[in-house]
C-alpha cells in the first residue's frame, strides 16, 4: 500500500480518526520531546483492535547502567538527536491506553567492548 503521507512532520497527521489498520513505530520514541503527544496520536488514528508495533531502544534493566544512562542522558540529547536513552517506553505505551501484547526484549552492543544498549520490539492493540 503507498502512503501519501510520508515524511509528515506535524503533531497531528493528516490521516482521519479510526482510520489506520497498523502504526508502526521504528527508533523514533526515544527521540521525541514528548512520548505521550506521539502515542495519543497513533491511538488516534488507529481504528478500534487496530495494531501498533514497536522497536525502541530503552532504559536498561540493571541498576548500574540504568543511572548511567540518567547521567549521560542530558549530553547524549544534544549529540544524538535528541535521544533519551533512559525512557520506559513499554510504560508510556501502556499509560497512553494500549494494551501490550507482546514485548521482547533484548539487547546488543554496536563496538567490542560497549555494553549492551538495551531495546524492545512488541506489539499493542487499541481497545
Amino acid at each position: 500500500m503507498r502512503c501519501p503521507h510520508n515524511g509528515v512532520r506535524t503533531k497531528r497527521t493528516l490521516l482521519p480518526d479510526a482510520s489506520a489498520d497498523a502504526v508502526v513505530s521504528s527508533l523514533v520514541l526515544c527521540s521525541v520531546a514528548d512520548q505521550g503527544v506521539v502515542l495519543a496520536e497513533a491511538l488516534r488514528v488507529l481504528r478500534p483492535g487496530g495494531i501498533f508495533a514497536f522497536y525502541e531502544h530503552v532504559r536498561a534493566g540493571g541498576r548500574l547502567l540504568g543511572r548511567v544512562e540518567d547521567l549521560l542522558t542530558p549530553v547524549w540529547g544534544v549529540v544524538a538527536g535528541g535521544c533519551h536513552p533512559n525512557r520506559d517506553t513499554v510504560a508510556s505505551i501502556t499509560t497512553a491506553g494500549f494494551e501490550v501484547e507482546s514485548v521482547r526484549r533484548f539487547g546488543f552492543s554496536v563496538l567490542p567492548g560497549v555494553p549492551d544498549v538495551a531495546h524492545v520490539i512488541g506489539r499493542a492493540r487499541k481497545s
